[in-house]
């Protein structure tokens, strides 16, 4: 299975279950691999052919900062289904880190793994 991957994108949302993490958007970073079968995009250099990423980014992106979660687990569960709704795409690894979520830690994340 091939994989195209979105990598460090940076977006902002209302995230957290404090009250203080309620009011104001939080950045997360989220790392998106999509596994699909590219090959006929790799012979004929044609995008009908292959899973059209930025598409698949907008989506995301659009989702993200319209929505609030309590939890990053619930925050990539909905990316996930998100990246899944592209018909190309069989299976999704999605990775979703809060940074400065625990004190002297960089971040604190979750990562999971979707098919079809």
């Amino acid at each position: 299975m091939d994989v195209i991957e979105i990598k460090d994108l940076l977006l902002r949302t209302i995230i957290g279950v404090n009250p203080e993490e309620r009011i104001n958007r939080q950045d997360v970073l989220i790392n998106i691999a999509l596994f699909a079968d590219i090959r006929a995009a790799g012979h004929s250099d044609d995008i009908t052919e292959t899973v059209n990423y930025k598409s698949v980014t907008k989506r995301v992106i659009a989702l993200v900062e319209q929505s609030q979660f309590l939890l990053v687990e619930k925050l990539a569960e909905q990316v996930a289904a998100a990246c899944l709704e592209e018909p190309r795409v069989e299976r999704v690894r999605v990775s979703v880190e809060k940074p400065g979520a625990v004190r002297f830690a960089r971040s604190v994340g979750v990562t999971i793994e979707r098919s079809r």
